[in-house]
């Protein structure tokens, strides 16, 4: 057993204590951890920010300081260069992540010349022919003035008072010639065939 971990030789913090202690020795292995995660986990935090989801952030900093305190061989080292060492255990995770990331879309990849593509539904592309038909039907049944002013403001663009003054009729019978185009064009869309 090493001495620094004895239990009997261990002097508890108080909370005037700063972090980290300024005798290690006196602290043991307990004070030395809650320190340096103290010390450097809004750097650790940092680093994942930039890389990950915000809600993985706090899992991957956890896992950062298990697998520190976990490693053997790290015990001066780690107090001397703790950043160091945070800086490294967090960069390897990324680099796994990645790697098992790539892995993953590499089993999710699916290549057009391993299936055959099925095409577009035909019932559904004879459901639309024939409402667009319909719908181009009601547009050649309406009277002149309405079809012209429906025409000029939906493909030309033109405004009211545009339309209104080349057709020589007022905004508001621009506005009601439209209304009767678009409520004609509703019913034939609607209309079951």
């Amino acid at each position: 057993m090493d001495f620094e971990d004895d239990p009997s030789n261990r002097r508890a913090l108080s909370s005037g204590d700063p972090l980290p202690p300024g005798d290690w020795e006196g602290a043991g292995a307990a004070g030395r951890a809650e320190a340096i995660y103290a010390a450097e986990r809004p750097y650790v935090t940092a680093i994942f920010r930039r890389s990950v989801p915000p809600q993985e952030v706090p899992d991957l900093v956890q896992e950062t300081f298990r697998r520190l305190f976990s490693a053997k061989g790290t015990g001066t080292g780690l107090l001397q260069a703790s950043r160091a060492y945070v800086a490294t255990a967090a960069r390897a995770i990324l680099k796994n992540r990645a790697r098992s990331g790539a892995r993953n879309q590499t089993h999710a990849h699916h290549s057009f010349e391993d299936h055959d593509v099925a095409g577009p539904d035909p019932h559904a592309a004879l459901e639309h022919r024939d409402t667009l038909r319909r719908v181009e039907d009601a547009i050649a049944r309406l009277n002149p003035t309405t079809r012209d002013v429906f025409l000029m403001q939906t493909f030309d663009d033109l405004s009211y008072s545009e339309i209104g003054r080349i057709k020589g009729i007022s905004e508001k019978a621009v506005e009601k010639h439209l209304v009767k185009a678009r409520l004609a064009i509703r019913k034939a869309r609607d209309a079951q065939p």
